[in-house]
């Protein structure tokens, strides 16, 4: 891996904490001051786009190894390994805060979320699969980070009912995801074109630009003057046509 993807990435998972660090809803997270609505509906969106990990990990290693294998088709497939189950984590810290998993799944997806969906999808399934690496990083940096920090102030500090039950995703995410940025780092080495490289930036980029987006919004669909002005609705669930590349969401997730 080349010095310059390196510092691209480095650049972008640092932008992202700086963004989130400077978001007041965001900070507020971070800080354990949040209240057990707006932790709900974060653990909610959570649940929503990490359900699609475990599958876009197993599109990009098949597509790999198609193309003729390698180390990061490997890794593409030891990375869904890893990441099974972790979407039930959320589901676990919602029913510890007394919620229903079915409402969980039933949840509508916000905007961004939505768009971190489709971006992903679109690189694993049809774009170049490699990309992914760079969500991956971003996301997996900004875990290892804040995620145990987190934990540890909502603990302290929010006051929400069953709280101590109720953060296993993120302290799943806080130890783990630094040991997998060391792997992931490794592994990058492998990576020699150049338009490859450009594409895992761009997606760092991209992830960059989302995943604030995601946790500002869902603390404003907790808030309750926009909740009750809010009709419900059901989110459209992945069809078979959507998913004919063989990229689909844990079945637990339907």
């Amino acid at each position: 891996m080349s010095a310059n993807l390196l510092s691209l990435l480095e650049h972008e998972a640092e932008m992202l904490i700086a963004t989130l660090d400077a978001n007041p809803a965001a900070r507020r997270l971070f800080e354990g001051t949040i209240s057990a609505a707006e932790y709900s509906s974060f653990l909610e969106q959570t649940y929503q786009y990490v359900r699609w990990t475990r599958p876009l990990c197993e599109r990009c290693g098949v597509r790999l190894i198609e193309a003729g294998g390698g180390p990061l088709a490997s890794l593409f497939l030891r990375k869904a390994a890893e990441e099974s189950g972790h979407e039930q984590w959320a589901l676990d810290d919602l029913s510890a805060l007394g919620h229903e998993p079915r409402a969980a799944r039933r949840s509508a997806l916000l905007p961004a979320t939505r768009a971190y969906i489709a971006w992903n999808r679109c690189c694993a399934e049809t774009g170049t699969p490699e990309a992914f690496l760079g969500t991956a990083y971003v996301l997996e940096a900004l875990s290892a980070r804040r995620a145990d920090r987190t934990a540890t102030h909502l603990v302290a500090r929010s006051g929400i009912p069953g709280i101590e039950g109720a953060v296993r995703f993120l302290r799943g995410h806080g130890g783990a995801d630094a040991a997998h940025m060391h792997e992931l780092l490794s592994e990058l080495a492998a990576v020699s074109s150049v338009a490859q490289r450009d594409t895992i930036a761009l997606s760092a980029r991209v992830t960059r630009e989302l995943y604030p987006l995601i946790v500002a919004g869902t603390m404003t669909r907790a808030a309750p003057d926009v909740v009750s002005s809010r009709p419900s609705r059901r989110p459209e669930a992945p069809r078979d046509s959507e998913s004919r590349a063989g990229c689909r969401p844990p079945a637990s997730a339907s």
